[in-house]
């Protein structure tokens, strides 16, 4: 029952929504003129070389990884927000999350009686910030001492949360490998998170409450999510509507939006895949395309492969071949939207592989987890001179592929975001609503009002 009455009342909202678009589309985002959308500059790209750069060894637990996290927390603290540090323990020692929590006008609830309750729902959107390479490459060609110690030496890096992070004389860190430093596997990804942080403060009245959360030890079997999910109360864990995971978005041939493994369940596929809908709503709805030559990808594969070990083929679409953070909130009916780079287009599954690059091949193609995952080896290769994309002879538009992709991907968050929660209407939506049901209708004089 409640759930039909839902479905009516949102089916109300939506309409009522689409009449009153510009008058909730301007009480939600400051106007900013004619700006075009995510034109966030070089901000993200340059936070992801940043930390490609200072911190080239962040595998889980380790020093460098700690350093990443102090300079996440300092970038967080100049946006203005006070962060969260949650630490945890893992197999390999331990780490910490960083979460700021951006709170949101909530959503009116329709209960089972007819009344209405303001309830928080939640969007999280985030990333792990730590990168490591698969065990086969462990031994990869290892860095020079004294170069490692330039990194860490930089005059701009020496304030004393960054000095008691890093010690010169651990032993127990291996060096890192050399040209390796996880430019798309994650800093991109961090640096997009940290980016829509940043738009995030242009708009107002969401709905959603709104995590961001930076993930430690991603690489060890999404250990920094799990601590996070763990560390929920029951009703914070049941009040997630969506998880949206960015994971490197560089050296892919093209950026894709997925759903989880979960959405192969068919009595749940369109709840558990609605957000992912949305997001691509967002990208064609603007002019990302028009701008940036920005595309946001399906995996249309079709492939026949059994994907859920359930012994049954599955149809490979809508889904990714990778598996990140998001893994923790699937496993737990939590609807989420993945963001990654790959290339899908393939005849058969196991051909799949992040690029057909010609110049990107030394790794069959992978750049993950690889040597190849690092400014040294993408930058020269992806890299263009910026250009005039309208032709009206002026330069506007970056040749930057990191820049281009972690903008485009922020807004597209932000703006899914206004998109609302599926279980309820936003305040604003709220007062319309009532004021509809108490006009007269068909000619009759009776009126009805919801309670609250």
């Amino acid at each position: 029952m409640k759930s039909d009455l839902l479905k009516k009342i949102i089916s109300v909202a939506a309409c009522v929504t689409v009449l009153a678009q510009p008058v909730f589309l301007a009480s939600c985002k400051k106007n900013k003129g004619d700006q075009k959308p995510a034109d966030y500059g070089s901000y993200g790209s340059d936070i992801a070389r940043e930390i490609a750069t200072k911190f080239p060894d962040r595998s889980a637990y380790s020093s460098g990884e700690s350093q990443t996290g102090a300079y996440i927390e300092e970038k967080i603290k100049e946006l203005g927000y006070t962060p969260e540090v949650q630490t945890f323990s893992g197999s390999g020692g331990s780490s910490a999350n960083y979460i700021v929590k951006v709170p949101g006008t909530g959503f009116y609830c329709a209960k089972d009686d007819g009344t209405f309750e303001l309830e928080h729902r939640v969007a999280i959107i985030g990333a792990h910030y730590d990168a490591d390479l698969l065990p086969e490459y462990g031994g990869y060609e290892a860095a020079e001492e004294d170069e490692d110690e330039e990194d860490y030496d930089d005059e701009d890096y020496d304030d004393e949360d960054y000095d008691e992070d890093y010690d010169d004389d651990e032993e127990e860190d291996s060096e890192p490998v050399s040209g390796f430093d996880g430019i798309s596997d994650n800093a991109s990804g961090t640096a997009c998170v940290l980016t829509a942080l940043k738009a995030f403060k242009d708009y107002q009245n969401v709905g959603f409450d709104v995590w961001f959360v930076f993930f430690g030890a991603g690489t060890d079997n999404f250990t920094g999510a799990e601590a996070f999910y763990q560390s929920l109360s029951y009703d914070e864990q049941h009040s997630i509507d969506v998880m949206y995971n960015v994971e490197s978005l560089y050296a892919g041939d093209k950026v894709y939006a997925s759903s989880g493994y979960k959405s192969l369940i068919s009595s749940r596929r369109y709840e558990m895949r609605r957000k992912l809908y949305q997001a691509y709503d967002v990208c064609f709805a603007n002019t990302l395309y028009t701008n940036y030559g920005f595309d946001l990808y399906y995996n249309e594969s079709g492939v026949k492969v059994d994907l859920d070990d359930d012994g049954v083929n599955d149809t490979f679409k809508e889904m990714p071949k990778t598996v990140s953070d998001f893994k923790v909130f699937d496993d737990r009916m939590i609807p989420i939207v993945y963001f990654e780079s790959y290339e899908y287009n393939f005849t058969y599954y196991d051909q799949m592989k992040e690029t057909k690059n010609l110049s990107l091949q030394e790794f069959d193609g992978n750049i993950r987890q690889t040597p190849a995952d690092c400014l040294a080896v993408l930058d020269p290769v992806l890299v263009e001179e910026d250009y005039d994309r309208n032709g009206d002879g002026e330069i506007d538009c970056s040749g930057d592929r990191l820049q281009i992709r972690i903008n485009c991907i922020a807004f597209i968050i932000c703006e899914s975001l206004l998109k609302g929660s599926d279980k309820g209407m936003t305040p604003a939506e709220y007062e319309v609503y009532r004021t509809e049901q108490t006009r007269v209708t068909y000619g009759s004089q009776e009126t009805t009002q919801p309670s609250v």
